[in-house]
């Protein structure tokens, strides 16, 4: 099975850059949305026939939110993870199938000068809490804009940006909890050494053209899917936000 997560930064937006040509031209088995920016049936996806919606839109217009476009009928789905305060901002996508969990997350930055980092912190607490109480049942595969570059391979300039938002001593360290915890981050799986493989660039000083950016996009897995692992790509190509997409193909 092929997933895609991207961070469309506005599907409206991303609809007008080629949205609908790349998701025609990939045709994955789940395609996962972070920062929609909408609710459903603001603007009409040209998914075609066969394509179930699942929306999480936040109670915030034109903020945060996420989607998943998929195919395939889960046995239940579910938005959010049932706690206060983190199910107003449209963040969390859960569906269930018979050999795994997808969770599509837009994980809350912790903004400049970290002034939301304790709430980044709770969120990653309970996050973590929610994703192995998952795995408790069934393996998971957990996707989506993680709002974290996890080691200094994963930016281009770790000296310069340590204790940023994204780049913190603490939203790094939930990281490593988190994999500790039995999660597997899909492209260091493959490629460990890796340099210059980055899902975001800003919009500033040309980053994208001269490949300043950092990997803050994953698919995290159960560890026990680790040798279901076909291929882990960065999309880098692919153009119509400050995101590229993100790949993972499975063997389940």
């Amino acid at each position: 099975m092929v997933f895609i997560s991207w961070n469309v930064n506005g599907l409206r937006a991303c609809m007008k850059k080629g949205f609908a040509d790349f998701y025609q031209g990939s045709r994955p088995d789940f395609l996962c949305l972070q920062e929609t920016k909408m609710e459903r049936g603001q603007a009409d996806v040209p998914l075609g026939e066969g394509v179930l919606e699942y929306w999480n839109s936040a109670e915030k217009k034109g903020y945060s939110g996420t989607a998943i476009f998929t195919p395939h009928s889960p046995i239940a789905s579910s938005c959010g993870m049932d706690r206060e305060p983190h199910d107003h901002e449209g963040r969390l996508i859960t569906l269930e199938y018979e050999k795994f969990y997808l969770v599509c997350c837009y994980t809350p930055n912790a903004q400049d000068g970290l002034k939301r980092i304790d709430y980044r912190m709770a969120w990653e607490d309970d996050l973590r809490e929610y994703l192995m109480s998952l795995d408790k049942t069934k393996p998971v595969v957990y996707c989506g804009d993680l709002n974290v570059a996890h080691e200094e391979i994963d930016l281009k300039n770790p000296k310069t940006n340590r204790g940023n938002a994204g780049f913190s001593d603490q939203e790094r360290e939930k990281m490593t909890v988190l994999l500790a915890s039995g999660f597997t981050d899909t492209f260091r799986a493959l490629y460990p050494d890796r340099e210059g493989a980055y899902s975001w660039w800003s919009y500033r000083f040309n980053a994208r053209k001269n490949n300043a950016g950092w990997r803050i996009d994953y698919f995290i897995i159960s560890d026990r899917l680790k040798d279901k692992i076909l291929r882990a790509e960065i999309l880098a190509d692919v153009e119509g936000s400050d995101h590229c997409p993100v790949l993972l193909e499975l063997d389940i």
